[in-house]
C-alpha cells in the first residue's frame, strides 16, 4: 500500500513539474517576439537621438557645410585684409607698397620713403583762389622726392592724411606688378592686360595707357612716348 501511495506521489509530482515546464515555455514563446517588437519600439527613437538618428540628421548638414565652404572659396569672398583693388593701383619701394587711400603722415612717409626733398602744404578755404568748394577745410600736402611726388589729402573731422595722388617717373619705383619708367609699350601690355590705349597708340607717338577698376573713381595712367612708359600716374578723383 506504501509503495503504491509513493509511487501516485511521484506520478503527480512529475505531471506537476512537467506542467509547470510546459507553462513556462508558452509563455516564454509568447511574450518573446511581443517583447522585441516592443522593446524595438522603444528603442528606435533613443536609439535616433543616441545614434543613427543623429548620425542621419548631422550628417547632410555636414554635407552642406563642405559645399557652402567649397562654394565660397571658388567665389573668392575669402577674407583678405585692405582692399584688393586699391592695391592694385600701388608702387612698391624697398619691400614696402605705398597704395592709393593709404593713411600716410609726415612721420610715415618719412619712415616710408625718407626725407622728403621738398614738402609743400595748403588748407582749401572760400577766399584761396583755387574754386575748391567741395575741399574747404581739407589740408593737401605734395611730397616730393627725386623722379617721385605723392599727394595726401586730410578729412577736417578725422585729421587723417591719405595718398589720393603719386606720380612717378625715376624707375626704381615699380608698380605691384612690376612696371617701372622706361619700360616697353609690349610688355606694360602684357602685364595689363585688362588696359587699354585712349588715343591712336602709335609707337612713334605721345599717349596714355590706362587700367582702370570698376568703380571709376580710382586710375592708374602710363604714359607713353616713343613706344615706352614716360611716367605712371595712380590717382584717386576728389569729390
Amino acid at each position: 500500500m506504501m509503495k503504491w501511495i509513493n509511487k501516485a506521489t511521484a506520478v503527480i509530482l512529475l505531471s506537476i513539474l512537467l506542467t509547470m515546464a510546459m507553462t513556462g515555455c508558452q509563455s516564454s514563446g509568447a511574450k518573446s517576439p511581443e517583447g522585441a517588437q516592443n522593446s524595438a519600439e522603444k528603442n528606435t527613437p533613443d536609439e535616433q537621438a543616441k545614434g543613427g538618428g543623429a548620425s542621419n540628421s548631422t550628417s547632410p548638414a555636414s554635407e552642406n557645410s563642405k559645399g557652402q565652404s567649397a562654394e565660397t572659396i571658388k567665389e573668392g569672398s575669402m577674407e583678405k585684409k585692405g582692399n584688393v583693388v586699391l592695391k592694385e593701383l600701388a608702387f612698391v619701394y624697398n619691400e614696402i607698397t605705398i597704395a592709393i587711400s593709404d593713411t600716410a603722415n609726415e612721420d610715415q612717409m618719412e619712415q616710408m620713403l625718407g626725407k622728403p626733398d621738398n614738402l609743400k602744404s595748403h588748407t582749401y578755404s572760400a577766399d584761396d583762389g583755387t574754386n575748391m568748394d567741395t575741399l574747404i577745410g581739407f589740408t593737401e600736402k605734395v611730397y616730393t622726392y627725386p623722379g617721385l611726388e605723392i599727394k595726401t589729402i586730410s578729412i577736417p573731422k578725422g585729421k587723417q592724411d591719405s595718398i589720393f595722388h603719386i606720380e612717378i617717373t625715376d624707375p626704381k619705383y615699380a608698380t605691384v606688378r612690376n612696371i617701372k619708367a622706361g619700360d616697353s609699350l609690349d610688355t606694360l601690355k602684357t602685364a595689363y592686360p585688362e588696359g587699354k590705349l585712349l588715343g591712336n597708340g602709335a609707337p612713334n607717338e605721345e599717349d596714355d595707357f590706362r587700367y582702370e577698376p570698376s568703380n571709376y573713381v580710382d586710375v592708374m595712367s602710363f604714359h607713353i612716348k616713343d613706344a615706352k612708359v614716360e611716367s605712371i600716374q595712380i590717382y584717386s578723383l576728389l569729390d
